[in-house]
């Protein structure tokens, strides 16, 4: 009486531990062991469910990814390098390469971003915020005009929300050795001169993207670049990453790595 159905329920547990979720327990009784049985095709159900879900993210973390550039443009005189690598399947950090001005001018524009949160509504204001950039970027206009009509259209978008997005967008002229950049709230970015071994923030005033549509943001300025000075923009996602016993790496140890491979190559 006992072996036929426990066999039965036996026989689906090993399926799903093998990953196959499509077979049932028949119920034949309306006992424990007949409760035991609806108990297991609910569970194989909700695991059929969350198996789709999953496969969903990993398909969102891989347009998500394909978002994001593949390799970094090499004008005269500069040598650039970016990466983003995801603590979830989706995220909300977000950096770029963008074309700035006539070709003859060789400017290029670098912005690094990082919406609030994580996971799918995260990476659908990334898409969303990454597509106005480039949009608005090959328009006439400085970065303040820049930013401010992302942030225009972007504040609209996630209005009652609650979800923002800090930005820090930068123009490199190599030519005048010079930079212009915009900080809508995101952490400044940072100048490192070898030869004086000295840090330089690149700070500046401005909200958050998607917090105030009328907000003026305020372009800075900063000129006489030398060889070999280092600028990198990050996330907090850097500085504030934990070892395994829970220690914060922190903005020292990123700094000091900057400190001593500022000869090697950007990459």
């Amino acid at each position: 009486n006992l072996r036929r159905p426990f066999g039965d329920v036996i026989e689906v547990l090993q399926s799903v531990r093998s990953g196959r979720l499509d077979l049932r327990v028949s119920v034949r009784s309306n006992d424990e062991i007949g409760y035991v049985g609806d108990v297991i095709n609910e569970m194989t159900v909700g695991l059929r469910e969350r198996e789709k879900m999953r496969q969903s993210l990993e398909l969102a973390r891989e347009v998500q990814q394909n978002l994001l550039p593949r390799g970094a443009p090499q004008p005269a005189g500069l040598d650039i390098a970016g990466r983003s690598i995801y603590c979830d399947q989706t995220g909300g950090d977000y950096f770029d390469f963008l074309e700035v001005g006539a070709p003859v001018d060789n400017k290029i524009g670098l912005v690094v971003g990082d919406v609030s949160g994580h996971g799918v509504p995260s990476a659908l204001l990334m898409a969303t915020a990454r597509a106005l950039m480039r949009q608005r970027s090959l328009l006439p206009g400085g970065p303040a005009q820049v930013v401010g009509d992302v942030n225009m259209h972007l504040s609209r978008d996630v209005e009652d929300s609650g979800q923002f997005m800090t930005l820090f967008y930068l123009v490199i002229d190599p030519v005048q050795r010079s930079l212009k950049w915009v900080r809508a709230g995101h952490e400044p970015g940072v100048l490192y001169d070898p030869l004086r071994d000295v840090f330089e923030e690149l700070r500046g005033s401005g909200v958050a993207l998607g917090v105030d549509e009328n907000w003026q943001y305020r372009e800075e300025y900063r000129s006489g670049l030398l060889n070999g000075q280092v600028i990198l923009i990050g996330t907090d996602g850097i500085w504030e990453s934990r070892n395994s016993e829970g220690r914060m790496f922190g903005k020292d140890a990123l700094l000091d790595l900057i400190r001593k491979n500022a000869a090697y190559s950007a990459e």
